[in-house]
């Protein structure tokens, strides 16, 4: 088995963090990971995307030209990348940044608020873990309690802030399963 997951969007909406911490859980899973990261020269409000590799088995290559899954946070990303998207895969669409859709019908796609979610429970930089969250709701790429519990230790430096993502991944996790 091997998942290759494509995290896209903004410098500065966490999408190199979100992959970071998908790698780490399905490490701690026991699984096989490569986690790329890729961005532009403007660290905020340029592009990110970065590519997460999971596998049973020792992974060939990190560098991925179609992806299983998206994790889309702005309408740029989706427009790139969604083409690429293997037949099957989950396509996330954070629907308040983005009011299209894949225009594809070969995919599971997923729309979630996941700004507005995130603004609701207070910071607006949570959309991130919302829509990690969401996304790992869906397509069960590994366990939903140990996301959780990565997420917790991704944040034990910053422990004010650990309530809000964890909220962040509960929210997520609802708005997946409407």
């Amino acid at each position: 088995m091997q998942s290759e997951v494509m995290f896209a969007g903004f410098g500065g909406q966490g999408i190199l963090l979100s992959g970071k911490i998908l790698a780490e859980a399905a490490m701690d899973e026991g699984y096989e990971v490569g986690w790329v990261p890729s961005y532009g020269p403007e660290m905020r409000g340029g592009t990110a995307y970065c590519t997460v590799v999971i596998g049973d088995r020792p992974i060939g290559s990190p560098i991925i030209k179609n992806p299983m899954h998206l994790v889309a946070m702005n309408r740029p990303s989706l427009e790139k990348f969604a083409r690429i998207v293997k037949p099957g895969g989950v396509v996330f669409i954070n629907s308040s940044l983005i009011s299209v859709g894949s225009g594809r019908d070969d995919i599971d796609e997923l729309k979630v608020p996941a700004t507005e979610i995130a603004k609701n429970l207070g910071n607006e930089r949570a959309a991130n873990i919302v829509a990690l969250a969401a996304f790992v709701a869906r397509s069960k790429i590994v366990d939903f309690e140990v996301l959780k519990k990565t997420v917790k230790a991704e944040f034990a430096k910053k422990e004010k802030f650990i309530p809000l993502n964890m909220a962040a991944c509960e929210e997520g996790r609802k708005a997946a399963s409407k």
